[in-house]
């Protein structure tokens, strides 16, 4: 006889699971009481969002779901905004959510929520678990689809008189699948690429390795094929590499917009050619398709959402990549086309001076050139991670942890997650004065587990992407961007760690290295001057660009 948390328990350790990230509550005391002594780590957080946005972190790193344990009502309402991540991001995740009994069911009772119409829009699946003895067959169905087709995060609601129940029932087995490509598959990318005159790769998804990465590499240079990779997915491939063209997202290099737009055949392996990666639809046109795209995605349902694929193939982006490296090389190349995109690439990571003593380039810069290759990089959202994504190069799959969803605060509960996994590896989140304060608490995560994660915090005293857009459109009006911030460096000691303010950009070498010394977390807070907006604008300039638009309406 057990009781249900321990049959769902023993179900995560069939499936593997080493480690949850949760915050406790009553409404899921068995689960509680399963994982002490059962061996899988659970890593206690501060608030729902946090640990939700760490498991996010870990299907990331993983390619496997990342579980979360949260209680109803304000817990899974917190929680809501890790799994939005997941959601956009394609990210295999579990959320186990604690629920009233069912017995207190549509009476209003405390904290009662209707998860499945709360989660319903966000998960792939939201479920309630009604019987103990289905406890089996859920997490089982749970794992499977967090992992098929487009991956994305499930739901499931534990009752709490469920969840207590005693019972007899065996554990089910977990499935074993085999997958392959087609043949005819990857000879009709080939003939597709030998047929363009501008072929572009775009490979994307969330679940990718270092051998996915080293066999794109592979492929492209050994047809002289550019890549360009979508928003925050860098690390897809070795930035070093001459067939390494850009990213295209968020802030890309103009440049390699307008070679998207010109571009004959767009291979894309993985990725859904968003609104994200085309500029709001403007660099690619939905209803005027005029370039043969093929479309390699995991999910039948994305061929033919958007974009009429020739062909589209069903199938792992990383069995395809796999194929593709290992078929014989044809007598084409495309070395000049790819030489000039590359071209462009270098000249858009030149740095553009920004004004202050400390300058996000320089910083930026000595991190992509002094961090070790196997550097874990996190970030949130804000005009911080512009600097990040024109001027650091990454070179290796698994480095590169940030929201393709924009979300703020983002990137310390995912580098606390990270250096949970990797207590070998340096791990540095880059966040901005408002992103980091969305989930500052964390840092006392950190200091329990001892994830020595150094924080870079950029302090502009302002939320500097709205206040860019706000100046854009309404120039000289500032409304509710402002910010008044702790001192981040006292903020560290008072939780442990280490913390130093810079206010001359030459002492930031020095500093970092202190900060790694100290082998605890440490937060570096950069003083920067508030004309600093953009990697490639003042504030002055954005607002005299916004006057001179509302002049000529």
């Amino acid at each position: 006889m057990r009781h249900g948390g321990q049959i769902l328990v023993d179900a995560l350790k069939a499936q593997g699971v080493q480690r949850v990230f949760s915050v406790p509550g009553e409404s899921f005391l068995a689960a509680l009481d399963a994982l002490h002594a059962s061996g899988i780590e659970n890593v206690v957080c501060r608030q729902e969002g946090g640990a939700a946005m760490m498991a996010e972190a870990a299907g990331k790193m993983t390619g496997r779901p990342g579980v979360a344990f949260v209680t109803r009502g304000p817990g899974a309402s917190n929680a809501s905004a890790g799994v939005h991540v997941a959601h956009q991001d394609s990210t295999p995740m579990v959320l186990f959510v604690g629920q009233i009994a069912r017995s207190d069911r549509d009476r209003g009772a405390f904290q009662e929520v209707d998860y499945r119409a709360m989660f319903g829009g966000l998960a792939k699946w939201a479920a309630e678990i009604d019987d103990t003895a289905r406890i089996p067959e859920y997490v089982a169905r749970a794992f499977s689809l967090a992992m098929s087709g487009r991956p994305g995060p499930v739901v499931l609601a534990l009752p709490e008189d469920m969840l207590s129940a005693e019972i007899d029932i065996p554990d089910l087995p977990v499935p074993c699948q085999v997958a392959g490509v087609a043949p005819q598959a990857i000879q009709a990318i080939l003939d597709a690429i030998e047929g363009a005159e501008r072929p572009l790769l775009i490979p994307g998804g969330t679940l990718w390795d270092a051998g996915t990465a080293a066999a794109l590499q592979r492929f492209a240079e050994s047809r002289g094929l550019p890549v360009a990779v979508p928003f925050r997915r860098q690390a897809h491939m070795d930035n070093r590499s001459a067939s390494y063209v850009g990213d295209l997202g968020v802030g890309m290099n103009p440049k390699l917009g307008e070679t998207l737009q010109q571009a004959d055949l767009v291979v894309a392996i993985g990725s859904r050619l968003g609104d994200t990666l085309t500029n709001g639809y403007a660099l690619m046109r939905p209803g005027v398709q005029d370039k043969r795209i093929v479309h390699v995605h995991p999910d039948p349902d994305e061929l033919g959402h958007v974009w009429v694929p020739q062909p589209g193939i069903v199938a792992d982006p990383r069995q395809v990549i796999a194929a593709l490296a290992d078929a014989p090389a044809g007598a084409r190349r495309w070395d000049d086309w790819t030489a000039g995109l590359r071209a462009q690439y270098e000249a858009w990571q030149q740095p553009r001076e920004t004004p202050g003593a400390v300058k996000m380039e320089q910083v930026v810069a000595w991190l992509s050139e002094n961090l070790p290759e196997d550097a874990i990089v996190t970030n949130g959202a804000g005009n911080y991670a512009s600097f990040l994504h024109r001027y650091f190069r990454f070179k290796q799959a698994g480095t590169q942890l940030a929201p393709t969803s924009g979300s703020m605060g983002y990137g310390l509960p995912a580098a606390i997650a990270a250096k949970i996994a990797n207590p070998d590896r340096t791990v540095v989140c880059l966040a901005g004065d408002g992103c980091l304060q969305m989930t500052v608490n964390e840092l006392s995560t950190a200091r329990q587990y001892d994830a020595a994660v150094i924080v870079i915090v950029a302090n502009n005293g302002r939320y500097g992407t709205i206040r860019m857009h706000q100046e854009r459109h309404y120039p000289g009006r500032v409304s509710g961007t402002d910010l008044a911030n702790p001192d981040f460096a006292a903020l560290a000691s008072a939780y442990g760690g280490y913390g130093a303010v810079i206010e001359d950009g030459a002492d930031f070498p020095r500093v970092f290295a202190e900060a790694e010394a100290a082998g605890t977390l440490a937060v570096i807070e950069l003083r920067l001057d508030p004309e600093a907006l953009t990697p490639g604008m003042t504030l002055a300039q954005v607002r005299a660009a916004g006057e001179a638009a509302t002049a000529g309406r």
